[in-house]
Parts: C-alpha cells; sequence; structure tokens
C-alpha cells in the first residue's frame, strides 16, 4: 500500500527524520490561512499523488504570494495530474502540500528496502539525489552506495557514518544523518514497510540535512496489525477493479491488453500471460483467483474482467487440485450465465477430473471453448481477440 507525501512526512517526524514545514489543503482557499503559520515569503505546492515524477508534469510550483499560492492551488485541486508513472487517464488531485521553500545546497538519494535474494535490508545512497534513481544505477552504477544490515545485529553505527563520509558530511550532520537512517530503519521495522526513500534529501545553506520528499510503501500482508497505517489508505489513488478484487480475495492487477485471464495460482497466472505475449496476444490483467475457486468467486472475476470494455476474449486456465476440475466447470458454467458473458471465452482445465471438467463445458454454452492443453488454449484465445468484436451484454 503506498500513501501520500504528506503522511510520509507525518511518519516521519514521528521517528525524528527532520521534514519541512508544511500543511495540507483540500480547498484552495484555505491557502491564505496556513501561510502565516508556515511563514516565510516563498511556498513551495505540492499535488499529493501515488506518482513520481510530479514536478515535470506540472504537479510541483513556486509562489511568491498567497494570491498565487491560491491560485496555484486552485489550478491543481480537482484536476487529474498524468506522469511517466501513471496511465492515461491520470490520478485525482484531491489535496494539496504546501511547504516553506528550502534553500538548497546540496541533494542526495537515500531508501531502505528488502533485498529478497539476500533476505537483508539494504539501504541505497548517493550523490545524485533529485534525478530518477533507477536511471543512475543504469549510467553511473558508480554513483550508488549500497548498505546491507545483519537482521541478527541490526543497522550499525559505523555504517551511518560510512554513508556520511561518502556524502562528505560534517561530523555534526553525520550526527544527524545517523538519526535519519535509524529513524528509516525503526520505522520500516515496526511499521512493516517494505520500501523508504527519500528523493532528495538535501542539505540546506545553512548546513541542515532535511528529507525534502518522502515516499513510503507498505506490506499489504501486514496491514491487519497496523490499523493506524491502514486508515492511511486512499483508494481514490487505487485503481477501482483492483479494490473490488480485494473484497473476493482476488489477485487483480489491470493491465493494458484485450485477452482477460483468470487463473488459480500467481505463478501459473505470470506464466499463462508470458505464453499469451508468446503467441501474439495482450494481457488486459492479472488475476488470481486462489486455490478455492468457488462459483462465487469465479463470478466476481468474470465481472472484473468484462467491467474492462477493451477486453474482446478470456482465458481460464485453471490447476484442479483441492478443489475437483468438475467443481470448477460447473462454476464457471453457473458464472458465465450469471453474469451474461459476451465474448468467447477459452478453458484449460487440468488436474482431478479434468476430463469431467471439459465435458460439462462442452456441453454447456456456446461462448465455451475447452482446450485440452495451455499452448493450444493461448493460441485459440488469441485468435479470438484478433478478429472478434465485443457484442453487447444480454
Amino acid at each position: 500500500m503506498n500513501i501520500h507525501e504528506y503522511q510520509a512526512k507525518q511518519l516521519f517526524k514521528t521517528y525524528g527524520i527532520p521534514a519541512p514545514s508544511s500543511e495540507v489543503i483540500s480547498q484552495a482557499a484555505e491557502a491564505a490561512a496556513i501561510l502565516p503559520r508556515l511563514g516565510g515569503t516563498r511556498w513551495v505546492v505540492k499535488a499529493q499523488v501515488h506518482a513520481g515524477g510530479r514536478g515535470k508534469a506540472g504537479g510541483v510550483k513556486v509562489a511568491s504570494s498567497a494570491i498565487e499560492t491560491t491560485t496555484i492551488a486552485a489550478a491543481m485541486l480537482g484536476t487529474r495530474l498524468h506522469t511517466h508513472q501513471t496511465d492515461a487517464a491520470g490520478l485525482p488531485v484531491e489535496k494539496v502540500l504546501i511547504e516553506n521553500v528550502t534553500a538548497i545546497k546540496r541533494e542526495f538519494y537515500l531508501s531502505l528496502l528488502l533485498d529478497r535474494s539476500r533476505s537483508q535490508l539494504i539501504f541505497i545512497a548517493s550523490l545524485a539525489g533529485g534525478m530518477d534513481i533507477e536511471q543512475v544505477a543504469a549510467d553511473t552504477p558508480e554513483q550508488l552506495l549500497t548498505v546491507f544490515i545483519n537482521p541478527m545485529l541490526g543497522l550499525q553505527a559505523y555504517q551511518c557514518r560510512d554513508v556520511g563520509f561518502a556524502f562528505g558530511l560534517t561530523t555534526t550532520q553525520i550526527g544527524t544523518l545517523t538519526t535519519i537512517m535509524q529513524g528509516m530503519y525503526r520505522l520500516f521495522l515496526e511499521k512493516d514497510a517494505s520500501q523508504i526513500e527519500i528523493n532528495p534529501l538535501v542539505e540546506t545553506e545553512s548546513g541542515e540535512l532535511i528529507a525534502l520528499d518522502a515516499k513510503i510503501n507498505f506490506d499489504d500482508n501486514a496491514l491487519a496489525l497496523h490499523p493506524d497505517i491502514l486508515a492511511l489508505q486512499d483508494p481514490a489513488q487505487e485503481d477501482d477493479k483492483e479494490n473490488q478484487a480485494k473484497q473476493f480475495e482476488l489477485n487483480y492487477i489491470t493491465l493494458q491488453g484485450n485477452i482477460g485471464c483468470m487463473v488459480n495460482g500467481a505463478g501459473l497466472a505470470m506464466a499463462t500471460m508470458d505464453l499469451v505475449k508468446l503467441k501474439g496476444g495482450a494481457p488486459a490483467n492479472f488475476l488470481d483467483v486462489g486455490g478455492g475457486a468457488t462459483k462465487e468467486r469465479v463470478a466476481a472475476a468474470f465481472k472484473l474482467i468484462l467491467s474492462d470494455h477493451n477486453v474482446k476474449a478470456v482465458l481460464v486456465n485453471i490447476f484442479g487440485g483441492i478443489v475437483k476440475c468438475d467443481i470448477i466447470a460447473e462454476g464457471i458454467i453457473a458464472a458465465i450465465e450469471e453474469v451474461h458473458v459476451n465474448v468467447p471465452v477459452v478453458v484449460r482445465l487440468e488436474g482431478t477430473n479434468a476430463e469431467a471438467g471439459r465435458a460439462l463445458l462442452n456441453n454447456a454454452h456456446s461462448k465455451i471453448v475447452a482446450a485440452t492443453d495451455l499452448s493450444g488454449a493461448a493460441e485459440q484465445v488469441v485468435a479470438f481477440a484478433l478478429k472478434g468484436t465485443r457484442a453487447e451484454a444480454a
């Protein structure tokens, strides 16, 4: 789960990580009232969306008066911001963050995340703050410093000093950096984060270190343990279909293709999408219905798939293990009738009672094609998607 910048900075301050004075508003008229509390003569207005690249997309602007601040906020609020990290629809701007302009001397990059290959947390630091870190890693990897944290020992003071020396900081500044890194480490562990990023971490003209931006992602599987974090969720920043899927314990991600995919098991789902691409098609979604493919869950899955009007055909790939294939077939048939499926559906069943399941499908509905192998199923669904047009639902 992602949260907004203003929420991340509130958490930062709780963990002793310095950030600029700021306030968030949802109405432009509120801007004039908060500026006296912030003080200063120039302010930054930042659109609050769950995407990077806001500055280049016009989502971060500087104002030099109360009138200008209000005007900028009014122009942002109620719009949709398009960045290189959003789709064509962009994301709604319902809040803006207003904070004092910081006099920047230098910019750094600092993040904390999990290195799954080593089962260790890792700090990534760079002198190339404010830039796309993926591009820095690709073009100038020598600018990256990685610090692996032994899970038995935790973050050590010498590791913070190593980063400080790499940044060319003074002794006093290294002390502040140590506080920042220790705060990030505690926040990561105590709130089950999956990534904490400060880009940029800046040295001000007066020598202070401040988190000028803040990004935190949290482990969805641990949210039940952290109701305070779950309360920060903003559904408006998330895909509607993905939110609906969670209600039925479905794992769904919207993609840009025209072939709907419904599979049980995340690994099998990824393999299925790869095969669709190999056969010349484009998946419209990732959808894992899990091990218990009940009628209700299958019906909900079909509704999600068909709510995407780009879908021209559907591929169902189910491996029957705990749930038998004939039971799954009955659920698919009932679900197709219930939601009035209006596109071809290719179903590949394998596992317990697969033959019986295919027999049920062959005799059930003209829209259903029962495939005997996955490669053939992928070829069939791609062919349907290429030549088919979507009919109106009955």
